[in-house]
């Protein structure tokens, strides 16, 4: 397997037209490439994403005639590296849309999909409130994709609070997760750095978060920015801070066996029961 892998996080302020933010893609997908980068990796929405009257707004298309993915297959193709495709709005056969993710390899083919499991659907302090659920329809199934530096795991923004998949998705084999991501300003400042770093600890995996940033032009929908690479011992080695552009660290991958080898917490989960206790136990005999 080869050792060590670079890698890069690409951060963009992506509004509602989809030739501009694909411009910006690719201008920094070269820039990442040129500085030595094998593994490019784009945020959530990375070609279109806007609020309008109806909620999220994301361009779906079926994936067979995607416009974006075509592009970004293209420069996948052209700059010979590995691009994780963050996401994109992707029409489904019922009619409803897919929040989904594409791992594509140097050569512009597809080599994993994952559909979002968990969908952002909260209410925040000061009337702030998310229904992605009105938009997209849920995944069904958890993806480890097979690359020349071993499993990736894939995820998307907010399948981040749920810790269970990547615990399964670091068994399956996974060493480094990718969590592409919109996090709102609201919640990532009290929140995406302390996840990230816990995700990682918690698996003995490197963690790869490339982050929307900025405000869109309409006021809406302010993105935290701050894309992280993670080391397995919850190091941060690259924080790309608030502005659009890319960071990119280098992964050394024996450090993930290493990090698993001094605290082996995925092989010690045992099963349990919970057992509610009533308010008052009774008495023993």
């Amino acid at each position: 397997m080869p050792n060590p892998l670079i890698v890069a996080c690409v951060q963009l302020c992506a509004g509602p037209n989809t030739d501009a933010n694909l411009a910006t893609l690719r201008v920094s997908i070269a820039a990442a490439a040129g500085e030595g980068a094998q593994l490019v990796c784009l945020p959530e929405y990375c070609a279109t994403l806007d609020e309008g009257p109806r909620g999220l707004e994301v361009a779906p298309e079926p994936e067979a005639t995607h416009g974006a993915l075509a592009a970004l297959r293209a420069a996948a193709q052209e700059h010979r590296v590995w691009l994780s495709v963050g996401s994109l709005g992707v029409t489904a056969p019922d009619g409803r849309t897919w929040n989904r993710s594409y791992l594509l390899d140097p050569q512009g083919s597809i080599r994993a999909r994952y559909d979002k499991l968990h969908l952002f659907d909260v209410d925040l302090a000061g009337g702030e409130s998310y229904r992605e659920s009105a938009v997209i329809a849920p995944g069904e199934t958890a993806t480890v994709a097979q690359t020349p530096w071993g499993g990736l795991g894939l995820s998307i923004c907010y399948d981040l609070r749920f810790p269970q998949l990547y615990r399964a998705l670091a068994k399956a084999g996974a060493s480094v997760l990718l969590v592409p991501a919109a996090f709102t300003r609201t919640t990532g400042r009290a929140h995406w750095h302390v996840l990230l770093r816990a995700r990682a600890i918690e698996t003995g995996c490197y963690v790869v978060a490339a982050s929307q940033c900025g405000e869109a032009p309409n006021g809406r929908l302010a993105r935290y920015g701050h894309s992280l690479i993670v080391s397995p011992w919850g190091e941060v080695l690259a924080d790309a801070g608030e502005a659009p552009g890319h960071v990119a660290a280098t992964l050394d991958l024996d450090r993930v066996a290493q990090a698993r080898a001094m605290i082996p917490a995925l092989r010690h989960d045992r099963p349990f029961d919970v057992v509610r206790e009533p308010t008052s136990a009774p008495e023993r005999p």
